[in-house]
């Protein structure tokens, strides 16, 4: 008995000791920390990043992993193809204004329309961009620049062609600097490559002489592009990716101006309890001094969503827990002593699909600092899942057991969170305006439930409406209005062959558009909708907001449209939404038509469709595939003309009637 009791007081011994070590390295222990040395990236490329807190803290909780081994709580019912390259998945909404835009380039005395941007006064890049007076447009591996000044004799200006192999993939225009944001695939055909080692270029051009744009910066970022903005006159590029070796060293440098530079062990960091081999990239450019060298910090973390504010730009890692999970410590050597793990209660969002936001302060011009991170269980579905308003963030998040809103503080401690909505549905789009949050879900139906986020410890679900369908994108008409754009659906009840109901599926039956008055927001209604094509359209508006051209003011509502041979089919059970985007995104299926369908919109009489634009290549008739044709990319307006720009032509029709005015083809 007397030989037990010294191993009983041993083992508490040992135990005390490892606590009072943890608690001796939490002391002044900051959460971020910079890489000491080329050999310590090493270890973290290689997986060698335990610390001796880690190890000592697996020792301590190591009795209790096996307790509560079998209390996992895992969530296979929700999807994970909703995240993309550019944090964009079932697009969703515009930001907090009816008409977010750009005007960061607005020069011209002309009225234009620009890209829709989530957040006003944070300019985002797209493939096509305007001033007024030039359309600027890539063109498989060109950009080209188009002069407008004559709606009646536009022409080609000039061409920026591609020397080095690389493809543009997205533009910002600032003042008179177009930035082209190109991907170099280093010329490899393997997919793997395509995904993981490719690299970011961005060259920045004097457009001050449209006919001879001359190039100031170029620089190369050895990470896959992620995503941009411009705030003012600063440019953020965020590249995203693996750690790579060359030379059995971790690449550490990027390239500017032809010249080889280095980080600096000192701008790479990382953050005490996230392991990764993954590293983000984030780039800062003066556009009011270019020549001065830019600044590239790096961070390792692993990215699938990203949000930006005049002051702040959130990363997002959306991850699945499959560690297994001990109670802290606390919770074990508390008043509950050795009780403590059987009565402990489990912190969900330490549990299952969970999202990580860091946030990063940016108030500071050409300054990138990194703030804080925390927590939440659920995962999000696009940027648009997030909205900062009064320096608060809030944050619409899903899994299993439903749909909900979190807001958090400027140090993103959590204030409030909604009750679930929808149980067992995804989330498909979602639009913040002031203090209210409109979400949609869906499995067979289409919920739209209106939060009111005014008491933000208390958010509450006010109002809900089921309607068949979905909508992926959600975009404000006016305070009292709602456009959403998405899919119209049939449900389908299976049966065998003695009647008894073997599955529920929803078959998609076309795009749809509807108009939602929620001026009642305890019973938001659908005023108006229109079915277009049938269940083989799709369109880029579904996966890009950019895709869209509104104005309330010239009862505008404008869309490109595709078709294609194949039906689309989902069940009540699966991710609807990745049938669309596979259905956009993959060239092989057999094309029908598209066009660009413009719309007059008003409360009093909804949708009333003006005419089809179309931009239709000379093709050869034995060839069925959609990369045989030309690709309708955007649509905008210059005073009373409207402009539609493909690869292959820029069409000049009267905004009014859709008279053709003039044509310019380009390949």
């Amino acid at each position: 008995m007397k030989k037990k009791l010294k191993i009983a007081i041993i083992i508490s011994l040992i135990i005390l000791l490892c606590i009072i070590s943890i608690l001796c390295l939490n002391k002044n222990d900051s959460e971020l920390r910079t890489i000491k040395s080329n050999k310590e990236l090493s270890k973290i490329y290689e997986g060698e990043n335990s610390t001796i807190k880690d190890i000592l803290l697996n020792i301590v909780t190591m009795p209790f992993s096996f307790i509560t081994e079998n209390w996992r709580y895992y969530d296979y019912s929700v999807s994970d193809s909703l995240n993309s390259g550019n944090g964009f998945s079932p697009e969703s909404i515009i930001a907090d204004t009816a008409t977010s835009s750009s005007d960061s380039i607005k020069s011209s005395s002309k009225d234009y329309s620009t890209t829709n941007i989530q957040v006003e006064n944070v300019d985002e890049a797209d493939i096509t961009k305007t001033d007024g007076d030039y359309i600027y447009s890539i063109s498989e591996n060109d950009v080209i620049i188009t002069n407008i000044l004559d709606p009646n004799n536009i022409e080609i200006i000039s061409t920026i062609k591609s020397t080095d192999g690389s493809i543009p993939e997205d533009l910002i225009l600032y003042k008179n600097e177009l930035i082209v944001i190109s991907t170099n695939y280093n010329n490899s055909s393997s997919y793997y490559y395509y995904n993981n080692n490719s690299n970011t270029i961005v060259k920045i051009y004097d457009i001050t002489q449209k006919d001879k744009p001359i190039l100031l910066k170029n620089y190369e970022l050895y990470e896959p592009y992620y995503t941009s903005r411009c705030i003012n006159n600063v440019l953020y590029v965020i590249s995203s990716g693996n750690l790579r070796e060359e030379d059995d060293e971790i690449i550490t440098y990027y390239k500017e101006d032809s010249t080889t530079r280095e980080i600096g062990l000192d701008n790479i960091k990382y953050l005490r309890n996230v392991k990764t081999k993954k590293q983000t990239l984030i780039s800062v450019v003066d556009l009011n001094n270019v020549k001065d060298d830019i600044n590239v910090s790096s961070y390792l973390v692993d990215i699938s969503n990203a949000y930006v504010s005049e002051n702040s730009i959130y990363l997002l890692d959306q991850k699945y827990d499959y560690d297994r999970y001990a109670p802290p410590i606390k919770s074990l050597f508390g008043i509950k002593g050795a009780i403590g793990p059987f009565v402990y209660d489990y912190d969900n969002d330490s549990n299952g699909y969970y999202t990580e936001i860091y946030k990063f302060d940016i108030s500071k011009d050409g300054y990138v600092k990194y703030s804080t991170k925390t927590k939440i269980k659920g995962k999000t579905i696009n940027q648009y899942s997030l909205d900062e308003y009064n320096g608060h963030l809030r944050v619409a998040l899903y899994d299993s057991d439903g749909a909900r809103v979190a807001i958090f503080n400027e140090n993103l401690e959590k204030i409030g969170i909604s009750e679930y909505v929808a149980k067992g549905e995804t989330m498909y789009s979602l639009r913040f305006i002031n203090n209210k949050a409109y979400l949609v879900t869906y499995r067979t139906t289409d919920p739209l439930f209106v939060i009111d986020l005014s008491n933000e410890q208390q958010p509450k679900v006010l109002g809900e409406l089921k309607i068949p369908g979905y909508s992926t994108y959600l975009h404000p008409y006016d305070e009292n209005h709602l456009i959403g754009i998405g899919m119209e659906t049939e449900e389908v009840v299976n049966r065998n062959s003695i009647g008894k109901v073997t599955s529920i599926t929803s078959r998609i039956i076309g795009m749809k558009m509807a108009l939602f008055d929620v001026s009642d927001v305890s019973n938001p209604i659908q005023i108006s909708s229109t079915v277009i094509g049938d269940r083989r359209t799709t369109s880029a508006i579904l996966t890009n907001p950019k895709a869209l051209l509104f104005s309330k003011e010239k009862g505008l509502i404008a869309i490109p449209v595709n078709n294609y041979s194949e039906d689309f089919e989902i069940n009540s059970s699966s991710d609807s939404y990745s049938s669309i985007v596979n259905s956009y995104t993959n060239y092989k299926k057999s094309y029908v038509a598209e066009g660009y369908f413009v719309y007059n919109i008003d409360v009093e009489n909804g949708f009333d469709l003006k005419g089809i634009i179309t931009h239709e290549k000379n093709i050869n008739k034995n060839s069925s595939y959609y990369y045989s044709n030309s690709k309708l990319l955007r649509g905008l307006y210059v005073d009373n003309n409207l402009y539609t720009v493909s690869e292959t032509a820029v069409k000049v029709n009267n905004l009014d009637t859709l008279e053709l005015i003039s044509e310019l083809k380009i390949k």
